[in-house]
């Protein structure tokens, strides 16, 4: 029988698209995913979740790192005995790309228990299959700004340069948005117009993340592909963007398929306008599943521990 070995890993969060960057441009940031496995010989694989997963426990939706663990073990005739513990301080179905960090741990554990080393573009790959787009999977796998270009000889990763006048500042109701939903939302045709203004954009917001400049950000934050037909799925989303522009947001979107809202600002803004838009989705409810808080760029992205 193969014996596995304790094995941690740790993933950060992402928030993908920015505006124009539509299934193109990802960011990892230093929220995270931790998981770990402690084998026994009890015959049996337990899961014990903290921080914002325990309620996934009482949801009939898979657990995907307990998924693809276990899956990827069973292609090699192992069944795992032990504890699988994990820990995430990403919220869930909000926007920064839990998922895509679920499925990227699940295969890099399941290697690790084995001491086989990371293989790092086949855990991008594997994600980019199971999710249709690569934009969350390439920040949390590699750290730092991503951009994923799609090529007859497969995809290709690029980082991006980011300035470090360029501060974030995130928020989200207490409800979150599923992808499925927010993708079946979207028009299956746009003009011609559309598609080269967004081009125009998308060169803008790589630029000003670049330079950390405020005018070409705004430019390359607008958008018409999904942003508006997004928005519709998150109640006050119009009013918790006035606010945190009124903080001090350079701009803010949609952070992937929402619910969250991801801003961009000074560095020093960023505190306020993260509570300012915290406080509309909030309403004085005082819902712990409401959040609201500063990020800071993650350039480390997988890492084992």
């Amino acid at each position: 029988m193969t014996q596995l070995q304790p094995a941690r890993v740790r993933i950060p969060c992402s928030t993908s698209n920015l505006g124009s960057g539509y299934d193109t441009i990802g960011l990892a940031l230093d929220r995270f995913l931790e998981v770990s496995f402690d084998p026994n010989d009890s015959g049996e694989l337990t899961v014990i979740r903290s921080g914002t997963l325990p309620p996934l426990a009482q949801e009939d939706a898979p657990d995907l790192v307990a998924e693809l663990f276990t899956k990827r073990l069973g292609k090699v005739g192992i069944q795992p005995s032990g504890t699988l513990t994990l820990h995430s301080d990403i919220p869930v179905a909000r926007g920064l790309g839990g998922s895509a960090a679920a499925r990227i741990v699940g295969f890099d554990l399941a290697l690790a228990v084995q001491g086989l080393p990371r293989d790092d573009d086949e855990a991008f790959a594997r994600t980019l299959k199971a999710e249709g787009h690569g934009d969350n999977a390439a920040p949390s796998v590699f750290g730092g700004l991503r951009a994923v270009a799609s090529t007859a000889d497969g995809p290709i990763v690029m980082g991006l340069a980011l300035s470090p006048a360029v501060g974030f500042a995130y928020a989200a109701p207490a409800a979150g948005v599923s992808t499925d939903e927010a993708r079946g939302l979207l028009p299956k045709q746009v003009s011609h117009k559309i598609a080269a203004a967004s081009l125009g954009r998308l060169v803008a917001l790589i630029r000003g993340l670049a330079e950390g400049n405020p005018d070409l950000i705004r430019i390359g934050v607008r958008d018409e592909l999904h942003v508006p037909h997004r928005l519709a799925l998150i109640p006050s989303a119009l009013f918790a963007i006035s606010a945190g522009v009124d903080a001090g947001a350079w701009a803010v979107t949609v952070s992937g398929a929402g619910s969250g809202l991801i801003a961009m600002c000074d560095p020093s803004d960023a505190v306020a306008v993260g509570s300012a838009m915290h406080e509309v989705f909030d309403a004085g409810t005082n819902d712990p599943e409401c959040v609201g808080f500063d990020l800071r760029p993650c350039y480390e992205g997988l890492k084992r521990l």
